[in-house]
């Protein structure tokens, strides 16, 4: 559980962290490793919702030109 969050796709985070809110509600795992697993899913939660605001901010920057093609202008990300 250890590896750098920032190597994960979205969908790998948000798969991981189904599998821990699982996990947690089951209640089978021991209470230092449910503080473990709930700390781990917070920071994939948040990693989800930076990937997710990424991608709307990219969605965004795509305009419709006067012709009617479409064009993407790159997302300032900062």
């Amino acid at each position: 559980m250890a590896e750098d969050l920032s190597a994960l796709t979205f969908e790998a985070a948000l798969a991981e962290l189904e599998a821990i809110v699982a996990r947690l509600e089951r209640g089978d795992a021991p209470l230092e490793e449910a503080i473990a697993l709930y700390e781990r899913g917070a920071a994939l939660k948040a990693l989800c919702g930076k990937r997710l605001e990424e991608a709307q901010l990219k969605v965004e920057q795509i305009v419709a030109g006067p012709d009617g093609s479409v064009t993407a202008e790159p997302a300032a990300l900062g």
